[in-house]
C-alpha cells in the first residue's frame, strides 16, 4: 500500500500534527544509547525508550519501529488528523474503532533534517517499512527511504538557481524535494508506480510541486524540453542476472555496470547548454584495466565535461555481502539462500574478471559552446566537508576561469588564500627550516598539497594586493633564482591551487 493523496484541510492538519515530530525530538525521546542502536538497525533499546503515552514516542513506535500502538495513543499524537484521518490517507490500518484497538502503520514516516548548499531543511519522508520494522526480507517493489547514498547526493549537488530539473529514479522523492528549492520546475521519474506515489505524497506534505512521470531511465523525457540540472541516484547495484530477486530501487535490470555506463553516455541528450548532471554509481574494476580507463571511455563517448570522484572500493565478496544484507537475506535467517546468492554474485563477477567495485560521484556538464574542456577522474576516499555542492560549484567556476587564461594572464591575477586553508610545517627537532610544508584544505575534499619553500612563500603573500607575477618576482629575488625559471615552476602549481580552491580570485 502507498499513501493516498493529501489535499486541503487534511494536509494542513497532518503538517500541524507532525510539527513536534522532529529529528531532535526523536533523539531526545530515545536518548543517545537507543538512538545509536537504531542507527545500527537494532530496535530493542528504542522500543524500551519510546513511551506510547508520549506523542513523539507513539509516532516513533508506529512509523519508525513498525509496532502496533493503541488507537488512543495515535489519536493523541495526531490530534487533528487522528487514527481515522491517518487511515484515510493510507498511512495506517486500524483493527477497530475502540480506543483500545490496535493501529499498525502501513508506511515508514519519519522526520528528515538536512543542510544542503541552499540551506537547512526539515521535512517528513514516507517510504515502505524496512526490515527493521517488518522482520522480513524486503519486497521486490520496496520503496526505499532516505539512506546514506541519498544524503550524499543531496549534499554534493550544485544548488545555484535552475530553470528545469530532472530527478531520474526519484524513489521516495528526496532529490526532487531538494531540487524544488532552487528550480522553477522539477520532473521526477521512476519505473515504479509505487515510488511515484510516495514521491507525490512527500511533495504534497513538504509543499513542493513535482511533475511525476512513469518510465525507465530517460524514456519519459526524451521528447521534452532540455534540463538545466539532472540528479540521479539510479538503480546502479551490480546484480547477477540469474537466480536473484530484482529489487526495483537498486537493480536496473542490466548486466554489470552497464546501467551507469548508459546513463553517462546518454544523459547529454536531455541537458541544455551549460546544464549539469550529477549522479551516483558503481563501476567494475576489471583485471588488467585501471578504473579510470574504463570510466574514461564512457566519459569520452558522452561528449560532455566530466568530473568523476571514486569514493569507495569493495572487493567482490564485500560487495556481495553488502547487498545481500541490504535486501534482508542473512546467513542466520536463510543459510542455504545466503550461500546460493553469494555464489551467484561471485560467479557473475568472475565471468567478467572483476577484481573490485568502485563507488563514487559523477558530474557531467554540457558545454555552453565548443568541445568539452573538463576531464577529471580521481580517487578521494578520505573524509569530506559536507555539504559539498557549493565547493563543487566553485571548482567548476575556477575551471572555466582557468580555461580562458594563458600563463601571462594567470600571472596578472590577484589572488587570496581561501579562508579554510591552513599551513602545516614539519621540522626535525632543533632545525630552523621545515622538512615538509603542507597546505591543507578544511573545506571540500580536504585536500593536502605538499609545497616547496618557494610555493609556500608565494601562497603566504597572496593577500589580493599584488599580482601573481609580482609575487613570483619577489620570491625569485629572495631565493636568488632566475625569474623565468621560477615562474615556469610555480605557475602550473598556482593553476592547480586555484582549480582546487586553495587560492581564490581577489
Amino acid at each position: 500500500m502507498t499513501p493516498g493523496p493529501v489535499t486541503g484541510a487534511l494536509l494542513e492538519a497532518l503538517r500541524a500534527d507532525l510539527a513536534p515530530f522532529t529529528v531532535a525530538a526523536v533523539e531526545e525521546v530515545l536518548g543517545p544509547v537507543a538512538s545509536a542502536a537504531l542507527h545500527r538497525e537494532q530496535r530493542v533499546p528504542a522500543l524500551r525508550a519510546a513511551d506510547p503515552a508520549d506523542p513523539v514516542g507513539a509516532l516513533v513506535r508506529a512509523f519508525v519501529l513498525g509496532v502496533e500502538v493503541p488507537r488512543r495513543a495515535l489519536d493523541a499524537a495526531l490530534p487533528r488528523v487522528g487514527a481515522d484521518g491517518a487511515e484515510r490517507l493510507g498511512l495506517v490500518v486500524a483493527a477497530g474503532a475502540d480506543h483500545h484497538d490496535a493501529v499498525r502503520a502501513h508506511v515508514d514516516l519519519r522526520p528528515y533534517s538536512a543542510h544542503d548548499a541552499a540551506g537547512a531543511v526539515d521535512w517528513w519522508i514516507a517510504s515502505d517499512p524496512g526490515e527493521l520494522a517488518t522482520g522480513d526480507a524486503l519486497r521486490t517493489d520496496h520503496v526505499l527511504g532516505v539512506g546514506g547514498a541519498s544524503t550524499t547526493l543531496a549534499q554534493v549537488t550544485v544548488r545555484d538557481p535552475r530553470g528545469r530539473t530532472l530527478d531520474l529514479g526519484t524513489g521516495c522523492g528526496i532529490q526532487a524535494l531538494h531540487a524544488a528549492r532552487h528550480s522553477d520546475a522539477v520532473v521526477a521519474t521512476d519505473v515504479s508506480h509505487r515510488a511515484l506515489g510516495f514521491a507525490a505524497f512527500n511533495a504534497s506534505l513538504a509543499g513542493a510541486r513535482l511533475d511525476v512521470r512513469h518510465g525507465s531511465m530517460l524514456d519519459p523525457v526524451r521528447d521534452d524540453e532540455p534540463f538545466d540540472l539532472v540528479v540521479s541516484n539510479p538503480p546502479f547495484v551490480i546484480t547477477p542476472r540469474r537466480g536473484m530477486p530484482t529489487y526495483e530501487y537498486r537493480d536496473g535490470g542490466r548486466a554489470g555496470d552497464h546501467l551507469v555506463r548508459d546513463l553517462v553516455v546518454d544523459v547529454g541528450a536531455v541537458l541544455a547548454p551549460g546544464g549539469v548532471a550529477q549522479l551516483l554509481g558503481n563501476w567494475e574494476h576489471r583485471r588488467g584495466q585501471d578504473w579510470r580507463e574504463r570510466v574514461g571511455e564512457w566519459v569520452d563517448a558522452s561528449g560532455l565535461d566530466a568530473w568523476v570522484v571514486q569514493r569507495e572500493v569493495q572487493d567482490p565478496a564485500e560487495y556481495a555481502e553488502t547487498w545481500l544484507r541490504d535486501g534482508g537475506t542473512t546467513a542466520e535467517r536463510d543459510p542455504a539462500g545466503w550461500a546460493a546468492a553469494y555464489d551467484a554474485w561471485l560467479d557473475d563477477f568472475a565471468a567478467r574478471d572483476v577484481e573490485a567495485v568502485g563507488f563514487g560521484l559523477v558530474l557531467l556538464r554540457r558545454p555552453s559552446s565548443g568541445a568539452p574542456t573538463l576531464r577529471r577522474l580521481e580517487e578521494r576516499t578520505g573524509a569530506v566537508r559536507q555539504p559539498l555542492g557549493a565547493h563543487i560549484a566553485r571548482a567548476l567556476a575556477a575551471h572555466d576561469l582557468l580555461e580562458g587564461l594563458d600563463d601571462d594572464a594567470l600571472a596578472g591575477l590577484r589572488l587570496t588564500v581561501a579562508p579554510d586553508v591552513t599551513e602545516e610545517r614539519h621540522l626535525v627537532p632543533g632545525s630552523v627550516d621545515p622538512t615538509v610544508v603542507l597546505l591543507r584544505q578544511g573545506d571540500g575534499f580536504g585536500r593536502a598539497v605538499q609545497a616547496g619553500t618557494a610555493l609556500a612563500g608565494l601562497v603566504g603573500a597572496c593577500d589580493g594586493e599584488l599580482a601573481v607575477g609580482q609575487i613570483v618576482g619577489g620570491v625569485a629575488v629572495l631565493f636568488d633564482v632566475p625569474v623565468a625559471e621560477l615562474r615556469a615552476e610555480l605557475l602550473p602549481q598556482v593553476r592547480d591551487l586555484v582549480r582546487d580552491g586553495f587560492l581564490l580570485p581577489a
